[in-house]
């Protein structure tokens, strides 16, 4: 019988308890029940970490990139060997179905051997001079100690991205986990530490989210921060970070658009799009939200949108043939509850779904509105939930238009037959990531991040390292 532990704090390379032995509680969203408390940081355990993440830093720098490879690749191992169990505490905590949960762990032993990969290639540059006896080189340091904050709805994945790039580079990191979902973005904490990474290079600190970051973000130590989260309180943090000249990777909200053509493979389109929508609870950066349908084929997708959706197994992540657990916590019934009753409200149709499962835990059904007007909040703003939008249009540029009134530009989709129609919307889309006829989003490979408000910088793929590296040039007359 597997339980649920409490969280400690990570300082310094030990597991501790907060210093006023503060605690927050960890609710299991299926059922509601306190299963656990987490640790408290408060300034004097931030002092702690700062002073240990300095420390560590100094050490880690100076470490050769094959050396912090071989540890990163170590820790992917351990990850994997400790996939089940992890699997289980986040399942616990998020709600979200088991296997989803350890298909999450393995994706992070992934994207650590990938970046792992990528720590022995940060090159520089050999300048050719005006003058001989004179070498030029532009250099490659690592940029410092790092702040990292997350969210709960992918626990492991939000941190891993940012703690495998801070410690492939040569940085140090505090990670501000989620309260919400503490023990799973732990365990990712403790491969790092049980394969061999130094004292103070990785830290762990839980609180109460403003608190930290407005004390980290503009502490001396601390040279770059990297939050996913959403728009209002990225542009926030942004604005802090600025304001002291901090490097900053911003992963903020969507509203991701779909558009689909006349020409498309609509039962591929309907297969892809409903697993994509509806995964998580909806509870995703990414997921497809406003799915624009051209005439001629509009009937036939939102009636398989539906038809999806109502077949869909809600219930608790441990029942072996659930595939969509509850929303994360109470407020996300409240907001996704009045954002389908002001759509309906102003003359949209609820085609199935719309209301909350049973008594007991955040369970939600999966819901489809059609025709819905601009006006309508959930228009404009991201559900995170389980809502998909159906709304029909005639034209390629009405689709266009449509597709990028919002000022969020994260993910975007489309289904299209026509080889012309895909190479427009490679240009047209403002977004920082289009998948056309299937969800090729999120690989470890590949750039991962938005534009607009959105947010900046990429976590994944070639470019993720630059931001936690800094250039420097020397030159020398022999």
């Amino acid at each position: 019988m597997q339980t649920y532990p409490d969280v400690l704090l990570f300082i310094d390379g030990e597991w501790r308890h907060a210093l006023k032995g503060e605690t927050l509680p960890v609710t299991d969203p299926a059922t509601e029940e306190v299963i656990g408390n987490i640790a408290r940081a408060r300034k004097e355990d931030l002092d702690l970490a700062l002073a240990a993440a300095d420390r560590g830093f100094r050490i880690w720098r100076d470490t050769s990139p094959f050396e912090r490879s071989k540890i990163m690749r170590k820790a992917a191992d351990i990850l994997r060997e400790r996939a089940d169990r992890i699997a289980f505490l986040m399942t616990r905590e998020q709600g979200k179905p088991l296997a989803q949960s350890k298909a999450e762990v393995l994706s992070g032993a992934d994207i650590i051997d990938w970046f792992a990969e990528e720590a022995r290639r940060t090159y520089g540059q050999i300048i050719p001079a005006r003058i001989s006896g004179v070498s030029q080189m532009a250099i490659k340091l690592p940029v410092g100690p790092v702040a990292a904050f997350t969210p709960w709805n992918f626990p492991i994945n939000q941190v891993v991205r940012k703690l495998s790039a801070a410690v492939a580079t040569g940085c140090s990191i505090i990670v501000k986990a989620p309260h919400e979902t503490p023990a799973s973005p732990a365990e990712l904490i403790r491969a790092f530490a049980d394969a061999g990474v130094p004292a103070g290079v990785v830290n762990l600190v839980n609180g109460k989210a403003s608190e930290i970051s407005e004390y980290l973000i503009p502490h001396p130590v601390i040279r770059k921060i990297s939050f996913t989260g959403s728009t209002p309180i990225g542009k926030h943090l942004a604005a802090l970070a600025g304001l002291h000249m901090k490097r900053a990777t911003m992963e903020l909200g969507g509203h991701a658009p779909v558009l689909v053509f006349d020409d498309a493979d609509i039962g591929k389109a309907i297969e892809v799009s409903a697993a994509s929508k509806f995964r998580n609870a909806g509870q995703v950066c990414v997921a497809p939200t406003r799915f624009l349908v051209q005439d001629g084929v509009a009937d036939q997708f939102l009636d398989g949108m539906v038809k999806a959706a109502q077949a869909i197994k809600v219930g608790n992540g441990f029942d072996a043939d659930t595939q969509m657990g509850p929303l994360a916590n109470e407020r996300r019934m409240t907001a996704i509850e009045a954002m389908i009753g002001d759509a309906v409200a102003r003359g949209a149709e609820l085609k199935t779904g719309g209301r909350r499962i049973g008594n007991k835990g955040h369970f939600f059904e999966p819901t489809v509105l059609a025709n819905v007007p601009i006006s309508a909040e959930i228009m404009n703003d991201e559900p995170f939930g389980p809502v998909a939008i159906v709304n029909r249009f005639k034209h390629y540029d009405e689709a266009i238009e449509e597709a990028n009134r919002l000022p969020f530009g994260l993910a975007s989709y489309a289904f299209t037959g026509s080889i012309k129609t895909a190479h427009a919307l490679g240009r047209q889309m403002e977004a920082g990531m289009l998948s056309i006829n299937h969800n090729g989003l999120a690989l470890p490979e590949v750039p991962f991040g938005g534009i607009k408000d959105s947010g900046y910088g990429t976590e994944g793929g070639s470019e993720a390292t630059q931001a936690y590296l800094e250039t420097r040039f020397v030159s020398q007359m022999s």
